[in-house]
């Protein structure tokens, strides 16, 4: 009798340490990251809220981020065509993705991203996290799947660990990848440059030139391309040469509004020195193309910018005014950005 209860109590124990509840999560500590905020600098997107970049969320995703093993036979990741030296853009007139095979637009740069409202040259997209999917399923750019990505990565030991550290579990899911992807392009912050010391009174000068490109830049371009942003993020045509391919409509690609019909989203002017070509489809391969362009007079459109038409299709500017704007634009790169 005693060895039946003793067997029955042993039962009983085994039973009770598998209880669900006796089941606790291993703890993990990952914590978050505080952002960096500039002064002036507009409201973060409210996605940023939603998804705090934290310590190892920031660390996969930058893992993640260059990746190859996203595109369909392994060449390409995120930073083949983002890369820091070029503020996370890249020198093409537009997108090279597996195969060689050449996209229909110019690869934007990726810096701070934490205080757009839209992402790419439409503005298709409206949260960061749902962005990675779009290269990763376009023929041009990875030609793959995230499924299929999942696949090839599931099963490395290194992903597993970190995916534990960044999540709880080692579980590889589409919304953890998109998620910590983002974590980490919303810590590529860019407000270092010469301009932002100036504004901060930390020594740094105007040269006569710069000075004099900065009340022209005030006089003709801010309109445009205000904010500490130096972009308003709206969406214009501003008369640029016309892409060939029938695929391309700007903005109203996604509106459908014809008024919308080869607007683009203004691109922020910060590290623009590193960013040639310029354009959509990289019509200018240098920012004193562009002002000769804007000089001699842009295309004529039913919906061109108001201000364009104002002004005679056109933004005259004398040869030193150009000079100057240059001086003025390269105070904006930020070289502890695009050497990180």
């Amino acid at each position: 009798m005693n060895n039946v209860f003793g067997i029955s109590l042993i039962l009983l124990l085994l039973l009770s340490c598998n209880r669900d509840d006796a089941i606790e999560p291993i703890p993990y500590d990952n914590p978050e990251l505080a952002l960096d905020i500039p002064a002036g600098f507009p409201p973060v997107n409210p996605s940023v809220d939603g998804n705090r970049p934290t310590r190892y969320g920031v660390e996969l995703g930058e893992k993640l981020f260059h990746e190859k093993k996203f595109s369909g036979n392994n060449t390409i990741s995120c930073a083949s065509c983002h890369k820091p030296a070029n503020a996370f853009a890249d020198n093409n007139a537009r997108a090279i993705g597996i195969d060689s095979r050449v996209g229909l637009r110019n690869v934007p740069p990726i810096q701070n991203l934490a205080f757009m409202e839209f992402y790419n040259w439409d503005g298709n997209i409206l949260q960061l996290e749902k962005q990675p999917l779009v290269p990763i399923i376009t023929h041009e750019e990875m030609d793959s799947s995230i499924l299929e990505a999942i696949g090839k990565l599931g099963d490395e030991p290194e992903y597993k660990l970190m995916f534990t550290k960044a999540f709880g579990d080692e579980n590889m899911t589409p919304e953890r990848i998109y998620r910590s992807i983002a974590q980490y392009e919303y810590t590529l912050i860019s407000a270092n440059s010469k301009y932002d010391k100036i504004m901060r009174n930390e020594g740094e000068t105007f040269t006569e030139g710069e000075a004099r490109g900065y009340r022209t830049f005030k006089k003709k371009c801010v309109s445009c391309h205000s904010t500490e942003l130096f972009t308003d993020q709206s969406f214009r045509n501003i008369g640029f040469p016309l892409s060939e391919s029938s695929e391309e409509a700007g903005r109203a690609r996604v509106t459908g509004v014809p008024s919308d019909f080869m607007s683009f989203r203004v691109p922020s002017l910060r590290n623009s020195e590193y960013t040639a070509p310029y354009g959509s489809f990289g019509q200018f391969p240098t920012l004193r193309a562009v002002l000769d362009y804007f000089d001699r007079g842009v295309l004529n459109a039913d919906n061109l910018d108001p201000i364009l038409k104002a002004n005679g299709n056109r933004i005259p500017l004398t040869e030193q005014e150009k000079d100057d704007l240059i001086s003025f634009i390269k105070t904006l790169s930020d070289l502890v950005f695009i050497d990180r």
